[in-house]
């Protein structure tokens, strides 16, 4: 196998620096006397306090910026089930852009469980620690049952970034493509090439804001979901969610393939096999006039993007970010934990997400939508403060925050923690204590 430069770099760099995160003390260290107070004998006074009232844990320790982000190591993007020792540079990569873009401190936590209910039991045990649980790169369907179970047990939000993030990031790229096209979102017939994770809570999520469900048709490796296809009986034990989303969609019974469902259909969101030649200019061109395309297979989309213009597609999107559009979950998560501890959130809604995705979109309509610019990139640093104050406005007004903020006061709070933490890294860049990679 041929290594990529970047490929080439991520070993180096690894080794180099043993990581990419670590811990850092926060409070001061003057002398004896400071570990009288942050350690024995004053901390059993905070410990007191907790006792009495547990959600002072919230407030007295780091609890209210500290997050999981498990996995089994299952699905890893791109490498499929590789165990969690090998899951944990992915793990670590994450927690980098939770801090650096949210300011949020995130553990890194692959465990090693021989069922979904076993990795229940471990993360449910370490509720008292942290603050959310972010659940990355656990297989389908088991990902659904985990997310759901825990955040039925847990009494702080529960996220799976592969199905949530992805959502939010695709509801918000496809709200500025529609009205870049000029097309209304109960008119619009979409096809879903994918039904795993991702497209499934797509799927979900675009029907809470108001998409027709019947005028979506989702393919998965046997063809086009819909009530009566020969296999519903053993989706409905196997795969509840796929069967749930079978039943309501696809109006017209549609059978066959991609191309079948392509036929006249005005947006396409691809999260299936990475390409080129998944999907042909031929297909594209079965669509309607001026089509929507979400490539999002990675490294290489399903379809190249000129490929796609050149068969008709208005708008493209793609989940890489030297193509115009990147549709990437990182627009999403950062924010969205942050708005969720900043209230103390018991959960995340999916009307939460919806607030975090007209965010998204606001923010891109703002700065002049164009064809190759219908969300923001990751350099746009300002929208992660806009959308936690969105996120955690709408928690707030739901009654999951124990310590509800409207927009502007959790806009001023993000603001502030976000710039601190980028603040600290540019100092340590700056004066060589994280020291420069080498040649």
């Amino acid at each position: 196998m041929v290594l990529s430069r970047h490929g080439v770099d991520a070993l180096r760099y690894s080794e180099f620096y043993g990581g990419k995160v670590e811990l850092s003390i926060k409070v001061p260290i003057r002398g004896l006397e400071d570990f009288s107070v942050w350690y024995t004998p004053g901390v059993a006074e905070v410990c007191r306090a907790i006792m009495q009232n547990k959600d002072a844990s919230f407030k007295l320790t780091n609890r209210w910026n500290t997050i999981l982000i498990a996995t089994d190591g299952s699905r890893v993007l791109g490498l499929g089930d590789i165990g969690p020792e090998a899951s944990l540079p992915v793990m670590e990569g994450k927690s980098l852009i939770f801090k650096y873009l949210g300011g949020v401190d995130a553990i890194p936590l692959p465990v090693r469980s021989s069922t979904p209910d076993e990795l229940i039991s471990v993360i449910k045990a370490l509720e008292p620690a942290v603050g959310g649980v972010n659940l990355e790169d656990i297989s389908s369907p088991d990902c659904f049952y985990v997310q759901e179970r825990l955040s039925e047990l847990m009494e702080v939000p529960v996220w799976h970034d592969d199905q949530l993030g992805t959502a939010s990031v695709v509801l918000a790229a496809l709200i500025n493509a529609l009205k870049i096209v000029g097309k209304h979102v109960s008119d619009v017939r979409i096809v879903f090439l994918g039904a795993g994770a991702s497209n499934i809570a797509t799927a979900n999520l675009l029907i809470k804001y108001g998409f027709d469900p019947g005028k979506m048709i989702l393919i998965d490796s046997r063809g086009t979901l819909h009530a009566d296809r020969s296999d519903i009986d053993v989706m409905m034990t196997r795969h509840r969610w796929k069967y749930e989303l079978a039943l309501k969609t696809n109006r017209d019974r549609i059978d066959g393939g991609l191309t079948e469902a392509l036929e006249g259909a005005d947006v396409l969101i691809a999260a299936s096999r990475p390409g080129p030649g998944i999907i042909t200019k031929e297909q594209i061109a079965l669509m309607s006039s001026s089509p929507v395309v979400f490539s999002l297979a990675n490294p290489v989309p399903e379809i190249w993007p000129w490929e796609a213009k050149d068969a008709g597609a208005a708008v493209v999107a793609t989940g890489r970010p030297d193509f115009p559009n990147q549709v990437n979950n990182s627009l999403a998560f950062p924010a969205v934990f942050r708005g969720a501890l900043d209230v103390r959130a018991s959960r995340i809604t999916p009307e939460s997400m919806i607030a975090a995705a007209n965010e998204l979109a606001k923010c891109a309509e703002e700065r002049g939508l164009s064809n190759d610019y219908i969300v923001p990139t990751m350099e746009e640093w300002e929208i992660y403060p806009r959308v936690a104050a969105a996120v955690a406005e709408s928690i707030s007004r739901q009654g999951n925050a124990r310590t509800p903020l409207k927009y502007e006061e959790e806009l001023e709070q993000a603001t502030k923690i976000i710039t601190r933490s980028r603040k600290i890294h540019k100092l340590l860049m700056d004066n060589e204590i994280i020291q420069p990679p080498p040649p």
